[in-house]
């Protein structure tokens, strides 16, 4: 690639993730982006020194830091003055009249929820980005801040600048990472706010590239810009490549900005990030500098807050839910309380790690929050209300649906019954999935309505369908009808490891399934702990998954081997090879599948897994290579293209 061509694709690159980021309008396909990202990438790490400075690539993050230094922000970052109702409102108007020579305007923005940030820009780059702080001095958090995709690295405008502005992280973005924190067993963040600012301060700048953060610009400090009006200067900046706000408004009066709060009140379930109220600005710069600032604000702006969304109540009870993928979630039930216009009786606790790191009790009274669609939940306890009586919340030990033994894994319980009523769709939906037992035709929709019509309530019950009452059923005809038991039955024989993996027990996927069949046969459910612990890659946690999973479903295992009969794979020998006790990532598309390509690195020995780790030997990719070829540049563990390893193995 010429560096001409190397240009090119990175003006391309650019506008790919300025439509997708900032626009939220992509031009191509994640795997074009994909794929034009790893030939820029592959360029700059051959010609480091030809690296363009606001490359994308430049957006994954650098080295972790030992700490975060403070820097001074050129102009103060001042907060606002809180208003509550129309009558402080209307007070505020009337100070501000008061001590202008002439009326003003308004500008109304969304007030965002989230990590106060300035943005210093020197000849078009981006020179530092620093946390409000105490508004004199903040963290710089400049590494971090090249990791969000809506902050330009590079400007056409070339004065100095700062840039004010909220990161954020969207609503639904947000439940993703406490999903993904609970799964991990950390603490969950309270709210978006909270993940964006602990989001934005991660010491590994690799870690805040991971969360989508997003940066919406509401003002600027230092500047030369020579606009008459506060909203002419902001349509200049989002001009510049910035996100737009998702509404602004101006206003010549009360009546105007009281109907713009309202609607937006009524709206705030809608926005895509969280709003804890809306912004009033005096659009004439003149007239801001004619107000000036008291000791805490400047006299020009104020919030004009939401109505609360968060109350008090206090806990009656604790309740069981019974997920689908047999998870159980405490709940509390509440004193009825109203927020927004919505009675709240429940709150969920999300685990038993949350309950006790916040020290939750029937009894307590808590503070409960609820935004849009979130599910209300309790963010703290009042512990100066407590008068003894309070109970502490005991794990249960016992399925609250089938009442069979649960899996406790300290901050998850889980139901391993196959046929507990709250978890039997799902494991007969994962049962019979491709990477499973893959019964063709026997998708989700179809267990749903055999489920609901009464004819499976268990794995088992696949096994004992008639044609007579499939046919009963709506949009089955005699083709589809036997096409469906066909392929049921054609999974007689299947290999012992896909059997085992269709089992779904905790923590036991497709190389661990591999591994107990290889080992043990289908005599792994007779299989102490400590013989499952000597397995390769087996822990503590992993064998004692299985053990409870068999003293559960004992009788339904046995009962479909029977049925199954699941072929067990005869002992191959070894052959030796470079890649013989070695750890294996396979990833981008290659000249055969593969699966060919790993069954032929486990016959010499290799561990063929999913993900990559400082543990991994070798990264074999092919085109359109992914996440995982730069996780492994990043960790400095080996890449091999597709005939470097046939040239290891002695292929061509």
């Amino acid at each position: 690639m010429t560096h001409k061509a190397y240009q090119e694709k990175v003006a391309k690159l650019k506008k790919y993730a300025y439509a997708y980021y900032v626009q939220d309008n992509p031009l191509v396909t994640d795997e074009e982006y994909d794929k034009l990202y790893h030939e820029v990438l592959s360029y700059e790490l051959e010609n480091p020194e030809l690296k363009e400075i606001d490359s994308p690539t430049s957006r994954v993050g650098g080295a972790i830091l030992e700490g975060f230094s403070k820097a001074k922000h050129i102009k103060r970052m001042w907060s606002m003055e809180d208003i509550f109702d129309d009558k402080e409102l209307s007070s505020w108007l009337t100070r501000v009249e008061k001590n202008t020579p002439s009326k003003p305007t308004y500008y109304c923005e969304p007030k965002f929820d989230g990590a106060s940030l300035n943005l210093i820009y020197e000849d078009g780059f981006l020179k530092q980005a620093i946390t409000r702080g105490d508004g004199i001095v903040g963290e710089d958090v400049t590494h971090n801040a090249k990791t969000i995709r809506s902050i330009p690295i590079k400007l056409s405008y070339k004065e100095r600048i700062e840039i004010r502005g909220e990161v954020v992280i969207r609503k639904d973005d947000f439940e993703k990472i406490n999903n993904e924190r609970l799964q991990e067993g950390e603490a969950l963040f309270a709210n978006p706010r909270n993940a964006a600012a602990g989001s934005l301060r991660q010491l590994d700048p690799k870690i805040t590239a991971k969360r989508r953060l997003f940066f919406y610009p509401w003002g600027v400090g230092e500047n030369s810009l020579d606009y008459p009006l506060l909203s002419q200067k902001m349509d200049f900046i989002y001009k510049l490549g910035f996100l737009q706000p998702p509404f602004s408004d101006k206003c010549k009066d009360i009546n105007c900005i009281e109907k713009v709060y309202q609607k937006t009140v009524k709206l705030r379930d809608s926005f895509p990030v969280m709003m804890d109220g809306m912004v009033v600005k005096v659009d004439e710069i003149a007239l801001e500098e004619a107000l000036g600032y008291t000791v805490k604000y400047p006299k020009w702006m104020c919030a004009y807050k939401f109505p609360a969304i968060e109350k008090s109540t206090k806990i009656k009870d604790i309740i069981y839910q019974v997920g689908r993928t047999g998870v159980v979630t405490p709940v509390a039930i509440v004193e009825s309380v109203e927020i927004e216009g919505v009675t709240v009786e429940r709150a969920t606790l999300h685990n038993f790690d949350e309950i006790e790191r916040k020290d939750i009790r029937i009894g307590d009274t808590v503070i409960i929050i609820r935004s849009g669609d979130v599910i209300p939940k309790i963010i703290k306890v009042l512990e100066s209300y407590r008068d003894g009586d309070e109970k502490v919340i005991q794990r249960p030990h016992n399925c609250p649906v089938c009442s069979k033994e649960l899996l406790d894994e300290g901050a998850l319980l889980k139901c391993q019954n196959l046929e507990c009523p709250a978890r039997v769709v799902n494991s007969i939906i994962y049962f019979a999935s491709k990477q499973c037992l893959n019964i063709d035709g026997l998708g989700k929709k179809i267990v749903e309505q055999l489920y609901n019509e009464g004819l499976i309530k268990s794995v088992l019950d696949l096994f004992s369908l008639k044609s007579e009452e499939l046919l009963k059923l709506e949009g089955f005809k005699e083709k589809k009808v036997n096409n469906l038991l066909n392929a049921i039955h054609s999974i007689k024989h299947a290999p012992c490891w896909r059997f085992v993996n269709a089992l779904a027990i905790e923590h036991i996927g497709e190389v661990a399934s591999k591994k107990l069949c290889e080992s043990y046969g289908l005599d792994f459910v007779s299989k102490t702990k400590e013989e499952l612990e000597s397995l390769d890659g087996f822990g503590v946690e992993m064998a004692e998954s299985v053990l409870e999973f068999i003293r559960v479903n004992s009788e339904l295992i046995q009962k479909l081997i029977e049925i199954i009969e699941p072929e067990v794979p005869k002992k191959q020998e070894i052959k030796e090879s470079a890649f013989t006790g070695k750890t294996v990532v396979l990833t981008g598309s290659m000249s055969r599948p593969r699966g060919e390509i790993k069954a032929l690195l486990e016959s010499m020995g290799a561990k063929v897994t999913n993900s990559v780790s400082k543990k991994t030997d070798y990264v074999i990719y092919g085109e359109d290579a992914g996440s995982k070829y730069d996780k492994a540049i990043s960790l400095g563990v080996d890449v091999l293209t597709e005939d470097e390893m046939n040239s290891m193995i002695g292929e061509r």
